[in-house]
């Protein structure tokens, strides 16, 4: 899983059928560390409610499309989460 923040929305009228019904966000990859931007942004399959401005836990590759519940429907990166809060022990690091 991966980290990221939800920048936007976007929207298609004109797409794959089996993209009917998904939202789609637009997501700004994050470093934990220094919640800073480490990628350009990319589009990811919403499942779970995800709002702009909220800080979600998302998925790529074949994990993406699993967790929209088909694997043939054409989607590179899935919401699978919203991060509430977290802790890093920079002693360990």
């Amino acid at each position: 899983m991966k980290v990221a923040k939800v920048i936007g929305n976007i929207w298609a009228t004109r797409k794959d059928e089996s993209l009917a019904g998904l939202k789609l966000m637009i997501l700004l990859p994050i470093d934990l560390l220094h919640e800073e931007s480490y990628h350009t942004p990319i589009v990811a399959a919403d499942i779970i409610g995800a709002g702009v401005g909220e800080t979600v836990l998302f998925v790529s590759g074949s994990s993406a499309r699993s967790a929209v519940g088909d694997t043939t429907i054409p989607v590179d990166a899935t919401i699978v989460g919203i991060v509430d809060d977290k802790e890093i022990n920079e002693n360990v690091l």
